[in-house]
């Protein structure tokens, strides 16, 4: 079974927008924990942050994809 790209490299935010905003989150997240320890809004933070880690890590390997592919053209 052939995978099928469900994203689009170009034209999305950079991998360091997408540091950026899961680092804000992390932070975020260790202020909220330290003050309500049992709050649901942790877990919502916690679900974008794992999004965006999955972002981060499909633009990676797309990049990468995309240069292995490169190397082997040659």
């Amino acid at each position: 079974m052939r995978a099928q790209r469900v994203w689009k490299v170009n034209g999305g935010p950079s991998i360091g927008q997408l540091q950026s905003r899961l680092d804000d989150l992390n932070k975020r997240l260790g202020e909220l924990e330290n003050q309500q320890p049992e709050s649901c809004t942790i877990e919502t933070l916690k679900s974008r942050a794992l999004s965006l880690s999955r972002e981060i890590d499909d633009i990676r390997c797309a990049e990468a994809t995309a240069a292995l592919s490169e190397l082997l053209r040659k």
